[in-house]
């Protein structure tokens, strides 16, 4: 029995990644739905709005779902406090310490997951209680571990280094980096950039076209000074890169970035002067697609390149 199917009680060990402004309830609905799980992104949410789509999620889907928190953003106890309250069981925890929160979480009957960067901070979350572990290579959009381990580099080490169950993510898009990775130690895959361009997704319409739109070499690793973070190319990373070249500490970096640009970006479709968060992999996403659908053709590409891998061996 596959362990993080088991763990999660899903049918597919395929997780959506809970990102800021595009993984509302419809998404993660439709991925829970389909036999992935599917995560709320309650980073870009208040509490209120965290529990109205908790609810609609429980409304439109009676498949396992959960929520991802990254635990350096604001409101975080009222957070943890709606979670326990609307009966979630199941939290993806990031961007901290795990041992803040898991012993919190497990207290209140839910499976705790901490998204890390590296084989080190795998093993503090297996101390910490955590029930598995989301190994983040450095092709991931959004936020990054400043290591920039790549996801073939990392997973085999985080294998050897963690007991509990092990789920990779970064530059997967399809089933054949599914096989790839679980060949290298995970039990399963997580996919932020996939489940962008998807119709359920709550990013603005600009947004997931221009991740479709994306050629290779097209993102970049920027704000190293304040939180390494892959962005999209476009005008505001064009001022990140110009600010950073020229030496710009972290205080120029953060008057530059201000407030609300990743909103304005990904959700209000600002193409220009937002913050546009992708991974690498965008380069390999050509359509836009029904999230269930993307769950299917994943798993069927998954059984086939493994069906292929066997014979050829």
């Amino acid at each position: 029995m596959n362990r993080v199917i088991e763990l999660f009680g899903i049918k597919y060990p395929i997780i959506q990644g809970g990102m800021i402004w595009c993984s509302g309830w419809e998404l993660a609905s439709a991925v829970s739905a389909a036999g992935g799980l599917g995560l709320i992104g309650a980073g870009s949410m208040s509490p209120d709005m965290l529990r109205a789509h908790i609810l609609k999620c429980k409304e439109t889907t009676d498949k396992p779902f959960g929520v991802n928190i990254p635990l350096l953003y604001p409101h975080t106890e009222a957070t943890m406090r709606v979670i326990v309250e609307e009966g979630v069981k199941i939290v993806f925890t990031s961007g901290g310490n795990p041992g803040l929160w898991t012993a919190f979480l497990k207290g209140n009957g839910i499976k705790v997951a901490h998204v890390v960067p590296g084989a080190k901070y795998a093993a503090k979350s297996e101390a910490a209680g955590v029930d598995a572990v989301v190994a983040e290579g450095f092709e991931a959009g959004g936020h990054n571990g400043r290591e920039e381990t790549t996801t073939l580099c990392l997973i085999p080490r985080v294998r050897e280094t963690i007991k509990i169950p092990l789920i990779a993510a970064g530059g997967i898009t399809g089933g054949r980096a599914m096989l790839a990775a679980m060949v290298l130690g995970a039990e399963g895959v997580q996919l932020g950039t996939r489940f962008v361009a998807s119709l359920e997704c709550s990013a603005h319409a600009n947004f997931k076209q221009k991740v479709i739109e994306c050629a290779e070499g097209g993102t970049i690793l920027a704000l190293k000074k304040l939180a390494p973070v892959r962005l999209l190319k476009n005008k505001f990373c064009g001022e990140v890169m110009e600010l950073e070249n020229r030496g710009a500490d972290a205080e120029e970096l953060t008057l530059l970035l201000g407030k609300g640009r990743a909103g304005k970006g990904m959700f209000e479709g600002d193409m220009e002067d937002g913050e546009l968060e992708i991974g690498q992999a965008a380069s390999l996403v050509k359509d836009i697609r029904p999230a269930g659908e993307i769950v299917e053709n994943i798993w069927n590409e998954y059984l086939q390149a493994k069906n292929e891998f066997g014979r050829e061996r």
